[in-house]
């Protein structure tokens, strides 16, 4: 399903980062762990398309993310990937709901209200949905960031340190809901992070 090769990236700066090759399977579900600062988040990017590569190849489903044009990548990574960003990205000036349904509609998914009923049930949102985003708490902004990853059933879910500012009871809690919701959708699970408490979730492990 996922399949890099030979990975390089290169900053402004001039440092380069090599990366390991990475194979994940359809259902698979993978730890990458690493300390701040080895490039885990640039991998991610790298993965999903939000940035070129240097050298080497990221493909997904078969179909290799260099040979796409931008149109393309964004219309295949809405409909085929998730993501759930360290930093939230949310249009602050929309409701929780409104989000939600922004975010389906440029998957193709916009009509299934029940996916949307059922996760925002789930994640403990359903009282905020017409809140805007801004009145949210963290914990709440988390959550949503979270079901905006996952509302359009992605065969790939990318998750960038989904627990670095919980406590150890929702860390637990947002592990199990990421398996979970992989486990429904069937989907390939990839999860990037520094925090050792989430080791002993997976038994797969790449270490950066």
């Amino acid at each position: 399903m996922v399949k890099t090769l030979n990975l390089r990236y290169a900053y402004q700066n001039g440092d380069e980062l090599s990366f390991p090759d990475i194979e994940l399977t359809p259902g698979e579900h993978m730890l990458m762990i690493g300390p701040s600062g080895v490039g885990k988040t640039t991998l991610l990017y790298l993965m999903s398309g939000l940035l070129p590569p240097l050298r080497g190849t990221v493909s997904i489903a078969g179909k290799e993310l260099g040979s796409l044009t931008r149109k393309k990548m964004d219309s295949f990574r809405g409909e085929h990937i998730g993501i759930i960003f360290q930093q939230y990205h949310f249009i602050k000036s929309l409701s929780v709901s409104d989000n939600l349904r922004l975010r389906q509609h440029f998957s193709k998914s916009a009509s299934d209200k029940k996916r949307r009923d059922a996760l925002v049930e789930r994640l403990g949102l359903r009282e905020h949905l017409q809140k805007k985003v801004t009145k949210l708490s963290q914990g709440q902004q988390q959550r949503l960031g979270i079901a905006l990853g996952l509302i359009h059933r992605p065969k790939i879910i990318f998750a960038d340190e989904p627990t670095s500012n919980l406590d150890d009871v929702n860390c637990e809690k947002v592990i199990e809901l990421l398996k979970e919701e992989a486990e429904i959708c069937k989907s390939s699970l990839l999860i990037i992070t520094h925090d050792l408490r989430v080791m002993s979730h997976f038994q797969n492990h790449v270490r950066l």
